[in-house]
């Protein structure tokens, strides 16, 4: 019994010590942590442009109250040509920034009943996003003539309506055999003799149209010729 009471005594006074080591240790470590300095929060790293919200929409304050603002030319075809699917869309988006900040210098100087500051830039723009949809579109067809064979993206034929005019007609899957189905057979692609008449009067209309914008284009040349001559002897020259 009193062997048994002694253990009791000394694992009690062995867990007091414990407890007491680690209250000190504890609050040592509290101290020295106070002495280290915190390093300050760091953003993520990217390599991106920094976001700037709604100034992004307006032109660079260096550039307020030019006449002419200097740019560089728009993007060609072959420039274009020899970049990556990731250049391009990455570009594609750097234009559109560009684009929403002329067009909103544009309706400014609208309200301001002020000349826009190099209106060109807005054309360059334009014609870059025009001609990068048109190298998009090249290796779509690419691609496409590579996996099907099919040179447009729906395959079809060219066909003629019932007013004889001819159309492009896209083919399509149904769910029934075209003989059995109503809405495909009501479709004509025919027409009748008596249309002929009119398809040679459109036709005529057509052609005199198109001779009556050569004739006011030839007009408006001369005209400018004879307004400006000395235009005309640098352009020889």
């Amino acid at each position: 019994m009193a062997a048994a009471a002694l253990c009791r005594r000394f694992s009690g006074v062995l867990r007091l010590a414990g407890a007491t080591t680690s209250r000190l240790t504890r609050h040592v470590l509290q101290k020295e942590t106070a002495k280290v300095e915190r390093c300050p929060p760091c953003a993520s790293l990217h390599v991106s442009l920094p976001l700037k919200g709604l100034e992004e929409f307006f032109d660079d304050p260096k550039n307020r109250g030019e006449i002419e603002v200097k740019s560089g030319d728009s993007w060609t075809v072959e420039q274009l040509r020899g970049k990556s699917s990731e250049d391009l869309h990455k570009l594609w988006y750097v234009l559109l920034k560009e684009r929403n900040m002329l067009l909103t210098l544009q309706q400014e100087a609208k309200r301001q009943s002020l000349p826009m500051p190099s209106p060109e830039r807005l054309e360059k723009v334009e014609t870059s996003m025009e001609r990068m949809d048109q190298v998009v579109q090249e290796r779509e067809d690419a691609l496409r003539l590579l996996q099907t064979g099919q040179e447009k993206e729906w395959p079809g034929d060219w066909r003629h309506d019932f007013l004889g005019r001819i159309i492009w007609y896209t083919f399509r899957e149904w769910p029934i055999p075209w003989h059995l189905n109503a809405k495909h057979n009501r479709k004509r692609f025919y027409y009748l003799k008596n249309v002929e008449r009119f398809n040679r009067l459109r036709l005529e209309k057509y052609l005199r149209e198109e001779s009556k914008k050569k004739n006011r284009e030839r007009n408006r040349q001369k005209k400018l010729l004879k307004r400006f001559p000395h235009l005309a002897t640098k352009s020889q020259s």
